[in-house]
């Protein structure tokens, strides 16, 4: 979430319209680069307008961009998720050179109207917004001055957080990218233990059952409604990029045993960069047992080689195990995002 203005008034010379094909690259000549992975992923909200009512299942979205004097300097965009039906996404972002005019500030204005004009008529079930920024850039400067420049040691002082705060936004969830180092993690003993680690294909129905329910079980703070078929299609499928699944199993699958906890890569060939990597647990498992399962997948996956993970603060079963590896140097940060939302309590 990239966000800078403050202000009533729409300024002068300055007029929305719908989003269009090609403003992307029209707004990236006056937008840059994005500084942080998340900005990347963000800017691909940006889309254009949808009833939530075409063959294709596009879900319904609303997307304005603003003109100063018929130049692309802005653009906003909410659009609601039949996965988390509670919040609609929102992203806002302006030119550096056109923040502090209130642009953005407008531009929200606008979309709440038309998301209050949908809710009316039945489109959409609700009002309620949330979006997210980085606090720390993926890929760290050069040198240790330049990072201490680059961080935000406290994320209310992000410039995000001002604009959010004075939209009704407040702080709800912390997100981080984790990468977690070969080796620092004792690894289970497996023979005479009863534990056993089976290779799944993505495509196994005990699997999607498996990830669906973890799934549902740590996102009470963002209600989600993920089923199997859902689990399928966003997680395990083809498109999501999963190229393997290993899990972790309390006794042999012959035996009754059933997944304690499972590992989905999206890393299709080994590379340097640590592998990208879906971790998660059965969530009927008792606190302790769920994280000597979580934890001990973890050290047989990063035995030899580094892996990347990302985790809510809401995983309480992984989160401190992580918060304890980078305490001791053995894992490092990738990425810190905020997620903020108009009714977090």
């Amino acid at each position: 979430m990239t966000v800078p203005d403050a202000g009533p008034q729409l300024p002068a010379g300055v007029t929305f319209r719908p989003w269009a094909e090609g403003d992307d690259l029209r707004l990236l000549e006056l937008w840059g680069d994005p500084t942080d992975a998340q900005q990347h992923q963000d800017r691909a909200m940006l889309r254009p307008s949808s009833t939530g009512q075409s063959r294709e299942g596009q879900p319904w979205a609303r997307c304005l961009v603003a003109e100063d004097e018929g130049i692309p300097v802005a653009a906003a965009v909410v659009y609601a998720s039949s996965v988390h039906p509670q919040r609609l996404w929102f992203y806002a972002e302006t030119a550096r050179e056109q923040r502090g005019r209130g642009i953005a500030t407008a531009l929200t204005a606008a979309l709440r109207a038309e998301t209050a004009e949908a809710r009316s008529a039945g489109t959409v079930v609700t009002g309620e917004l949330k979006t997210r920024f980085a606090v720390v850039p993926t890929e760290l400067p050069e040198t240790p001055a330049d990072a201490a420049s680059h961080l935000v040691e406290n994320p209310a002082d992000h410039p995000a957080a001002a604009f959010l705060a004075g939209q009704g936004f407040a702080p709800l969830q912390r997100s981080r990218r984790i990468a977690v180092g070969p080796g620092v993690i004792k690894a289970p003993e497996l023979d005479g233990t009863g534990l056993a680690v089976e290779d799944l294909a993505t495509g196994s129905v005990e699997l999607t059952r498996a990830v669906a329910a973890f799934y549902q079980a740590t996102h009470g703070w963002d209600p989600a409604e993920m089923t199997v078929g859902r689990a399928q299609q966003l997680l395990l499928g083809p498109a999501t990029g999963a190229s393997g699944a290993v899990v972790l199993r309390s006794a042999p699958k012959a035996q009754g045993g059933s997944i304690d906890a499972f590992a989905i890569s999206y890393t299709p060939e080994r590379s340097e960069d640590p592998t990208d990597v879906l971790l998660g647990w059965n969530p009927e498992l008792a606190a302790a047992d769920a994280q000597t399962a979580a934890v001990s997948l973890l050290a047989l996956l990063t035995a030899q080689y580094p892996v990347q993970l990302e985790v809510d603060d809401a995983m309480d079963v992984l989160a401190p195990v992580l918060d304890r590896l980078l305490a001791s140097g053995h894992a490092r940060v990738l990425l810190d995002t905020r997620i903020w939302a108009t009714d977090a309590t």
